[in-house]
């Protein structure tokens, strides 16, 4: 779950979602302790979920306002700086370093 997807939900829904996966959480932990679980990472990502839900709960309390900002796309920089770097080791090795 995204924090895109917990702020589109309303409060209810939130607390709703909280309950439920803290209910999810606390079996799969008391599972855990008596057998091997299949899928040992959702212990993990039930956890994350459940601190963005509270972090978007709480953003909302305080009356903080998010704007969803996309990342710059990554510039071709680093394809230029490889051919100099080869050149350079081609130039070390050629010396005997």
């Amino acid at each position: 779950m995204k924090a895109e997807e917990v702020r589109a939900l309303d409060e209810s829904e939130v607390k709703t979602r909280i309950g439920e996966l803290e209910e999810e959480r606390f079996r799969l932990r008391f599972r855990s302790g008596t057998e091997a679980l299949e899928d040992a990472l959702r212990l993990r990502s039930i956890r994350r979920d459940i601190a963005r839900l509270h972090t978007v709960a709480r953003e909302r309390v305080l009356g903080i306002k998010r704007d969803v900002v996309k990342a710059p796309a990554a510039k071709s920089a680093g394809k230029k700086a490889a051919p100099k770097k080869a050149a350079a080791k081609k130039a070390t090795k050629a010396s005997g370093r």
